[in-house]
């Protein structure tokens, strides 16, 4: 089944794979599908900082962005989830195409720059996400925002992600954005 899948998202531009895998994904979620391509969630707790993950295969940020897939993430087994990168505002990251193929090395490289809708999005996905795990949030200053004023980008996002993260990422280097 994945062989099939992957030639028909191959098909497609880069980015537009990966929307539509994400929304599978969810849908898969939505109409109880995951468990037939996921295996169930290992339990093998490990404690870090404080912090009991169910396993330690986690899901880091700049998959879900905008975390608009978190339930259906959430049904493939991961001892946690990280969203983001999301900065105070929303923004378009940088010009596509910005995510490219490495089929021969089965990779990708990811250069889209911080494009999301803007923290107060992102929070509303969470809030109406019905995951209880471990939830990161991955925050980043605006492009637009220079330097010397990075760290209310910083504090912006930390004050509205807080009360709905088990942990925070701070976001300080983006090689593919300027100024970061």
């Amino acid at each position: 089944m994945y062989s099939l899948l992957q030639k028909i998202l191959f098909q497609l531009p880069t980015e537009a794979s990966h929307n539509l895998g994400m929304t599978g994904i969810s849908l898969a979620d939505t109409f109880c599908l995951s468990r037939l391509v996921a295996p169930k969630r290992v339990d093998h707790p490990v404690e870090v900082m404080g912090i009991t993950f169910p396993n330690p295969v986690g899901l880091a940020a700049g998959l879900d962005k905008d975390a608009k897939h978190i339930d259906g993430l959430a049904a493939l087994g991961f001892g946690f989830i990280e969203v983001g990168t999301v900065t105070p505002k929303p923004q378009p990251g940088n010009p596509q195409p910005r995510l490219f193929r490495l089929p021969e090395a089965k990779a990708i490289i990811n250069r889209m720059g911080f494009n999301n809708l803007g923290v107060d999005h992102l929070v509303e996905q969470v809030k109406n996400a019905k995951f209880t795990g471990v939830l990161g949030i991955n925050i980043g200053k605006n492009k637009d925002t220079p330097a010397e004023q990075a760290v209310d980008d910083y504090l912006i996002c930390m004050r509205k992600v807080y009360p709905h993260a088990s942990y925070i990422t701070v976001n300080l280097s983006s090689p593919n954005t300027p100024g970061l």
